[in-house]
């Protein structure tokens, strides 16, 4: 990544697009899966059922039946069954491209291929959750998808409370690269003091997670961690309005 490009995603992360003010009534937390490996469905599906919670699935169009270096992605089929199972079908570009790195006529593209791809799944609708591929952004494209969706996720990791960027939410990693219990312990702490919105984040789930991936057992235990908290677990979709106190 050349140093405009990071100079571009610094910026553009620190620039308020949608600003807001969190409630602040009660903490809400979410869970979401990046890319849609196969097994977020697979593996990831069975331990959200278990403890009765509904995900957000972040989804490129251009993954849909592909093996790509190594990593099986979701089929068509996933899509449907996780939709008729209350999850969220969020958007994560078509080709999963850093948006940084597109012009403006290639991010509209993208956008619509990927939005005319998910409406088959969400009964006509467009999506109304987002994730910046990669996590990188630029003032301009920020500018460019932040009126397209109700909500849009980074990967810069923190709790959301208090003031925020609709346009850039804070999330707090379950990657094995990641994996820090006592740090995922401290942000649900914090979302309770702050009644914030903590917003959990993987990629695969499986049995031998690669570096972006987590096992069953370790979002089993985060999951817990926060039920124990009595803090509730939903959608982005549906986390949003409680956070912002409609």
């Amino acid at each position: 990544m050349s140093l405009k490009i990071q100079l571009a995603s610094l910026i553009g992360r620190h620039i308020r697009v949608r600003p807001a003010r969190l409630a602040g009534h009660r903490p809400v937390a979410s869970i979401s899966f990046d890319d849609f490996p196969k097994s977020a469905w697979t593996g990831g599906g069975p331990v959200l059922a278990r403890h009765g919670v509904r995900g957000t699935y972040y989804t490129g169009g251009g993954f849909c039946g592909r093996t790509v270096e190594g990593t099986r992605f979701y089929e068509a089929q996933d899509l449907t069954e996780l939709a008729a199972a209350g999850h969220e079908i969020g958007c994560h570009g078509f080709a999963h491209q850093p948006v940084s790195e597109l012009s403006p006529a290639e991010l509209a593209q993208d956008a619509q291929r990927n939005r005319d791809f998910l409406k088959a799944f969400l009964k006509g609708e467009a999506p109304v959750s987002y994730a910046y591929p990669f996590g990188r952004v630029s003032p301009g494209a920020k500018q460019f998808q932040a009126p397209r969706f109700s909500s849009l996720r980074g990967t810069h990791e923190g709790v959301n409370a208090g003031r925020v960027d609709l346009a850039q939410l804070n999330v707090i990693s379950l990657e094995t690269r990641l994996w820090n219990k006592d740090r995922i312990e401290a942000a649900i702490h914090r979302a309770l003091h702050d009644h914030g919105w903590l917003i959990l984040y993987t990629h695969g789930v499986s049995d031998s997670p690669g570096a972006y991936d987590s096992s069953p057992q370790m979002l089993d235990w985060a999951l817990g961690k926060v039920a124990a908290a009595r803090i509730e677990i939903l959608p982005v979709r549906d986390a949003l309005p409680v956070a912002l106190g409609n």
